[in-house]
C-alpha cells in the first residue's frame, strides 16, 4: 500500500509513497530506482513531473469545504514545471500545498527536494474536483 486513498496504477508502478495529507496540504516521497533515470543516469523530468502533479493533486483533495467533498477527485486542467538541478542521492520527496480553491477548482504548488534538502523542479498546476465513478 502506497498510502494513497484512491488506486492510481500509475502512481502505484511509480512506487511513490503518500506520507500526509491534510488541510491543504500533501507530503510525498519516491525512492529512485535505475529505472527512474534518463540517459544521463539521473530522475527522469516525467517523473518528477508525475511526483508533483500528484502531490498536488493530493492536497487540493485534502482541502474540502463542502458536504460530498470527500468523494470527488482531481484531474489536472494544466500544470507549468520548472527543472532546477538534477536530484542528488536515492530519494526525493515533494510538498504540495493548495494555494486557493472554489467549488470547482484546486490552484496549488509544490517543490520537489532531493536527500540534501536541494530544491529540485517546482511546479504550479490548475485541477478540477470531478465525481469520482
Amino acid at each position: 500500500m502506497t498510502g494513497f486513498p484512491v488506486v492510481v496504477p500509475f502512481v502505484d508502478h511509480l512506487g511513490a509513497r503518500l506520507l500526509s495529507c491534510a488541510d491543504g496540504s500533501a507530503h510525498t516521497q519516491l525512492d529512485l530506482a535505475p529505472h527512474h533515470c534518463n540517459s544521463f543516469g539521473v530522475a527522469h523530468g516525467g517523473v518528477l513531473m508525475t511526483l508533483l502533479d500528484v502531490t498536488m493533486a493530493m492536497a487540493g483533495r485534502s482541502r474540502t469545504q463542502h458536504a460530498g467533498d470527500e468523494q470527488m477527485g482531481l484531474v489536472t486542467i494544466e500544470m507549468k514545471t520548472t527543472f532546477m538541478q538534477p536530484a542528488q542521492g536515492a530519494r526525493i520527496a515533494s510538498h504540495g500545498r493548495c494555494v486557493f480553491r472554489t467549488r470547482t477548482m484546486a490552484f496549488c504548488e509544490a517543490d520537489i527536494v532531493d536527500e540534501g534538502g536541494r530544491t529540485v523542479a517546482r511546479a504550479s498546476g490548475t485541477f478540477k474536483y470531478v465525481r469520482q465513478r
